[in-house]
């Protein structure tokens, strides 16, 4: 009785929404100038609070041409049922960061069952800013503005997007459930500094699919809070690979937990599958746990599969305390392919909290060229290996 009261609920939900009214907000309707060079903020944003305050579908449309944009955030909560944000040109940033006051480009806030996709472009125009931002050298350099950043979004679509040489990073999802991206084209030299293609903190549910993502640091990054992601066909490269971190630097951060990364590729990067713990002391436990790696192909990679606790990018840390960060239930499995640097596997856990219940099955890594073996390198490490070992190690 109650399963047909359900159904009869969830038909009536559906009916009703299918009713609703859809709308269309054209972006040039509300005076927006496709030159390239006209501040088309205030157009866009009266688009969005229109569709915003629709009681209905609502879609803001950016047709095909070239606008300028400054900083803008768009928020929510919306009264439209669902909002899409479709994007057929291209959106360019200022060229000088000089002229943003936030950490971003272009913000989405507090807005359910957001849509973003359309085939265009964002241009974050970087490169003016890349030569005087070097935070590997300077730890207390400024922060550079994210391209898009997604706050507290949930049951989000993202897909079918181009981003090209942001500032600082291309996308940054926080505090969200249940968003997929799909199908994003995300690309920056691979020398441009901090330009992490998505990073993912304090967020549930995400999911990472058919990505193409050539950058300057990570390719994704899952730090503080980030959990149930699952990562699948994304090819990285040039980048820093996929990582889990950094994490465990400061109090307050927050376990990062069941991961899944597969059937993705690397080419060129400096690291493929990258778990990486700053070594210092914090007052409670942090765990990072239950990943799986599986199904990966990497192409001249210089570090394949590192697990780094004693990271410090700036070359300035003290590692005289060990990592406080528990990494614990990983799975490496079927993964295989060419490095470019003598060490193919490197295990460097924490003499503190020793890495628990590491294991690799069938891994098959050789030298960039075919020639000699590559090396495997643990310390501080409890698990086990199965089925082909190359390098011929085992954790234990």
């Amino acid at each position: 009785m109650i399963r047909w009261m359900l159904l009869i609920l969830f038909s009536l939900i559906f009916i009703a929404e299918a009713r609703l009214e859809s709308k269309i907000f054209n972006v040039k309707s509300y005076g927006a100038v496709a030159n390239g060079n006209t501040d088309n903020s205030v157009a866009f944003l009266k688009a969005w609070n229109d569709a915003c305050n629709w009681n209905g579908k609502a879609q803001v449309f950016i047709p095909k041409g070239t606008y300028m944009l400054n900083s803008i955030v768009f928020k929510g909560p919306c009264k439209a049922l669902r909002m899409g944000f479709v994007i057929k040109g291209i959106l360019k940033a200022p060229p000088y960061p000089s002229l943003f006051n936030t950490d971003k480009w272009i913000g989405f806030l507090y807005v359910n069952k957001l849509t973003l996709s359309g085939g265009g472009t964002l241009d974050g125009q970087g490169a003016s800013s890349w030569p005087h931002h070097n935070c590997n050298k300077d730890p207390h350099c400024p922060t550079l503005p994210i391209t898009v950043r997604f706050d507290f979004i949930n049951n989000g679509k993202i897909h079918d997007l181009k981003s090209i040489n942001p500032k600082g990073g291309h996308f940054m999802i926080f505090g969200s459930e249940n968003v997929k991206l799909e199908r994003l084209k995300i690309s920056a030299p691979g020398d441009s500094p901090n330009t992490d293609g998505i990073k993912i903190g304090e967020s549930n549910n995400i999911n990472i699919t058919s990505a193409t993502i050539a950058t300057g640091d990570d390719c994704i990054a899952m730090i503080s809070g980030a959990k149930n992601i699952t990562i699948f066909g994304v090819h990285c490269g040039p980048g820093h690979g996929i990582s889990v971190g950094s994490l465990g630097k400061n109090d307050g951060e927050k376990d990062v937990q069941n991961i899944v990364v597969k059937n993705c590729t690397f080419n060129g990067t400096s690291n493929g599958l990258r778990i990486k713990t700053w070594a210092a002391s914090l007052s409670k436990p942090l765990r990072a746990s239950n990943f799986l790696f599986q199904d990966i192909f990497m192409d001249k990679v210089f570090s394949p599969i590192i697990i780094d606790q004693a990271y410090c990018p700036s070359h300035g840390c003290s590692n005289q305390v060990a990592s406080s960060v528990q990494i614990s239930d990983v799975t490496y499995k079927n993964i295989k392919g060419s490095g470019s640097s003598e060490i193919g596997v490197e295990l460097n856990c924490s003499k503190r909290k020793p890495c628990q219940n590491i294991t690799r099955v069938d891994i098959n890594l050789w030298p960039y060229g075919g020639k000699g073996q590559l090396k495997s390198l643990s310390s501080f490490v409890n698990g086990a290996c199965y089925g082909q070992q190359i390098p011929p190690s085992c954790v234990g």
